[in-house]
């Protein structure tokens, strides 16, 4: 049962969903080599011209795997850590993706994900090549605004929401966590690796990432912009945060949990910042007295200590952030109060995002957005986030050569209607056992609440049916 606990636990903040679209991802079985190797990539936009080359010479699909130069940074279990390459002759812009799949903190949520998901702990099985999806696509057609810049992927194998600084240790002992934790050093030796592959040249580079990776762009950005241009870069470090912005949980306890025990996601950063002697920026750390730094974990409290340019891309009802609170959709039976929770969810997060600059945020019932292959079908207010971040994109560039921004061009976009689903170009909801789509208040049927009652506000909201998405 702990371990069903514990594998449950691993999809928040992951890439694990319930629904049948959920984000592509590339299956994996071929052993990499235990020999080190290297190259970086990254992908944003650049001009109908290029686009039109592109189109000719059609680039190969797969990026690359390369592990770190530096071995003593390594995965949990000691195998070398790494990253997948595409590289775009001549493009100078980059994306560097960070892989989502939440943590573990103690001995035995550890020794539970090793066991159930050792790919989130070790290379050993990584394969030789990754195909690109969505964002990190190097198709025209999926990905138009950033298919030609060089792409990196770096998979997540540090359990530590990319903030660990803890080596493996030498001693082993009954209850000594045997792991290491190591992905804020994984971070920076990504970037001086590909430093050697053209990232100093680089004008634009974007660190991205998904659920816990998302979170990690937050944790990371602002020292990833101080490492380049401590090696002579100038190009913009910006970061994309999808499906990272979380609120804490509204089932808290008073005291911490124990060990043995599935903890709260507040709970399990408390231990894994001891665990993985997690590297928390320091203007963020300064605003917490000591003890409280796990709230820089959350995006609503960093946010305002980041100097970065920073788009944030939130469902508004969070899959991952329903489950903290017990709430699955589709299995199990649902109350009033929780019903009346997921209402509040999406306004809370709503409100946590006012004050962000770039923002994507549609009224849907989903988990994580830039790696699905159809992620340009969703739409806020008439504008997919590909275009959203394009305009975002023109933004930056016209502060920077203090011009004046392009008029008609969104990217604060938050969705207007309040009830889950009520944007029309929403993922489905997808019946696991027949795989049929399904409506919401067929959902909501399914799990016993009131249809009376619940179909009432979804009407006075406007309706899955009848919203415009605005």
């Amino acid at each position: 049962m702990k371990v069903l606990c514990h594998v449950a636990l691993l999809l928040l903040l992951g890439e694990i969903s319930c629904q049948g679209n959920r984000n592509a991802g590339t299956k994996q079985g071929v052993k990499a080599p235990k020999k080190s190797g290297n190259q970086g990539g990254d992908a944003t936009h650049e001009d109908e011209a290029s686009q039109q080359t592109a189109a000719s010479t059609k680039p190969a699909d797969e990026m690359k795997l390369h592990l770190l130069k530096n071995a003593q940074v390594t995965c949990n279990d000691g195998t070398s850590a790494g990253f997948y390459l595409k590289e775009f002759k001549g493009s100078r812009k980059w994306l560097i993706f960070l892989e989502g799949g939440w943590c573990c903190y103690n001995k035995e949520s550890c020794d539970s994900r090793y066991k159930n998901i050792p790919r989130l702990m070790s290379s050993a099985d990584w394969p030789q090549t990754r195909k690109g999806t969505g964002i990190l696509s190097t198709q025209v057609e999926e990905n138009p605004h950033w298919y030609n810049a060089n792409t990196v992927f770096v998979p997540y194998c540090s359990s530590d929401v990319w903030s660990g600084t803890k080596a493996k240790p030498k001693e082993k002992g009954k209850d000594t966590v045997e792991y290491a934790f190591l992905g804020s050093l994984i971070v920076r030796e990504v970037v001086k690796d590909l430093a050697l592959k053209g990232l100093k040249q680089a004008k634009v580079v974007m660190l991205a990432g998904t659920s816990a990776g998302g979170t990690g762009v937050l944790l990371n950005i602002e020292k990833v912009s101080s490492q380049l241009e401590q090696l002579g870069a100038e190009a913009q470090v910006r970061g994309l945060v999808d499906s990272g912005w979380f609120l804490e949980s509204k089932q808290q306890k008073a005291h911490e949990c124990p060990d043995g025990v599935l903890c709260s996601p507040v709970d399990a950063l408390k231990k894994g910042l001891r665990l993985w002697n997690g590297n928390i920026p320091e203007k963020c750390k300064q605003q917490y007295k000591r003890g409280e730094e796990w709230q820089c974990f959350f995006g609503h409290k960093i946010y305002s200590s980041l100097t970065s340019p920073l788009f944030v891309v939130q469902w508004l009802f969070d899959e991952e952030q329903l489950r903290v609170e017990n709430i699955y959709i589709g299995g199990q039976t649902l109350s009033e109060q929780q019903w009346t929770y997921m209402q509040n969810l999406g306004k809370e997060i709503k409100n946590s995002l006012k004050d962000v600059t770039a923002v994507f945020a549609p009224s849907c019932l989903s988990h994580t957005l830039i790696t699905k292959s159809n992620w340009m079908d969703f739409q806020v207010k008439s504008t997919s986030l590909s275009r959203a971040l394009q305009c975002w994109d023109k933004s930056l560039e016209a502060n920077k050569n203090n011009k004046t921004p392009v008029k008609g061009c969104p990217f604060h976009l938050i969705d207007n209607c309040q009830s889950p689903q009520c944007n029309p170009t929403c993922p489905p909801l997808v019946d696991q056992a027949t795989k049929q789509e399904l409506t919401l208040l067929q959902v909501l049927a399914s799990m016993g609440l009131d249809l009376t009652k619940i179909s009432l506000e979804v009407k006075r909201d406007g309706g899955p049916a009848t919203s415009n998405g605005g």
